[in-house]
């Protein structure tokens, strides 16, 4: 496995191997890598040739100093976890190296960012494009690989391939979880310990709110239960739980076709910030 910290050396590298005509597929992470992420790497290896994946902790799409510089840097440890499951190459740009002069782009990607993630972090998404947007043209992948639980994340790293017109093949992928069913994430690490027992109550939540709803519940009823059971549970503070279109991303107030209704939730425990769904 070869590691890049330089656009030109993966670009030079990148011209070679696709001389010989291989397909590339590609993995954008902020590293702490955990199984969510080798899944993707696994996912591609199947799908290309190759496999890149990028390991950068991008500072313009964070709202929050504190989460940023809270947010866990483990370049060592995740090239050793790449190695494991075949990985070919990792981008680790420095910030000098992504950015050698301030972004002045902005995206804005309409009613697509005005909720969820973007309303209670003004200016993530408009991060998440210029340096997704960069990094595509970077790697000039043929497929890249996202994780599902970063929903609203798909969701507008779609819009922006279609109105960029990127010839590249999107395949989000499910989230993977912890036996006791938390979504695996980066965060995690920060949890303390009794902190980490609690965080499944998330997803004990989810689920339980999706049964109400096939058992014909509507929205706006469960949504005022979610807030009763988060209520009970001093331990967390809950900034928003949604039901809404898995691709519009805008609320529901009823069941929508199979594989189009997502639950959405984002809550604080301790000092860590957690987010999941579930779409069925």
């Amino acid at each position: 496995m070869l590691i890049f910290p330089t656009i030109a050396d993966l670009r030079a590298y990148l011209r070679t191997q696709r001389a010989q005509g291989k397909s590339v597929g590609f993995v954008p992470t902020m590293g702490a890598l955990h199984e969510g992420h080798l899944s993707l790497i696994e996912a591609s290896n199947a799908q290309n040739d190759l496999t890149v994946c990028s390991i950068f902790v991008n500072p313009i799409q964070f709202n929050n100093p504190d989460d940023l510089a809270r947010y866990p840097r483990t370049l060592e440890a995740d090239c050793e976890l790449l190695q494991t499951v075949g990985c070919d190459a990792v981008f680790a740009p420095s910030v000098q190296e992504m950015y050698p002069e301030k972004s002045l782009l902005t995206f804005d990607f309409g009613d697509l960012e005005r909720v969820m993630e973007g309303k209670f972090r003004p200016g993530h998404f408009n991060g998440v494009g210029v340096v997704v947007s960069k990094l595509f043209n970077i790697v000039q992948p043929d497929r890249t690989y996202f994780g599902q639980k970063d929903l609203q994340q798909v969701g507008v790293v779609r819009r922006m391939m279609i109105d960029l017109g990127f010839q590249i093949e999107l395949h989000p992928r499910p989230t993977l979880r912890e036996a006791d069913g938390l979504a695996m994430s980066s965060r995690n690490r920060n949890l303390t310990p009794d902190e980490r027992s609690l965080a499944p109550h998330i997803y004990a939540g989810l689920s339980a709110a999706k049964a109400s709803l096939l058992e014909g519940r509507f929205p706006a009823e469960v949504k005022g239960w979610m807030k009763t059971h988060f209520a009970q549970q001093p331990a967390f503070r809950l900034e928003y739980f949604e039901i809404v279109n898995a691709f519009s991303l805008q609320d529901v107030t009823e069941l929508q076709p199979q594989g189009q209704t997502a639950l959405c939730i984002a809550a604080h425990l301790g000092k860590v910030r957690l987010i999941d769904n579930i779409v069925f």
